[in-house]
């Protein structure tokens, strides 16, 4: 999946951002998996992924202390 900007995030619900944070934190596992065994091929997408899910933790503590 493509990557989010943070504004695209902000406008999802908590339950939204909920479920994207675990799809993050599932793929990755996969991405994780696929360097140990060689066949990652964008290896660049790991880096996006964390940003993207430290961006949704992020906002989903600012609700949560709002």
């Amino acid at each position: 999946m493509a990557t989010t900007k943070a504004k695209d995030l902000r406008e999802l619900s908590t339950d939204e951002l909920t479920a994207r944070l675990r799809e993050l934190k599932q793929e990755a596992l996969n991405l994780r998996l696929q360097q140990a065994t060689g066949q990652l091929e964008n290896s660049a997408r790991i880096r996006t992924v964390r940003r993207e899910k430290a961006q949704v933790i992020t906002i989903l503590s600012a609700r949560k202390h709002a």
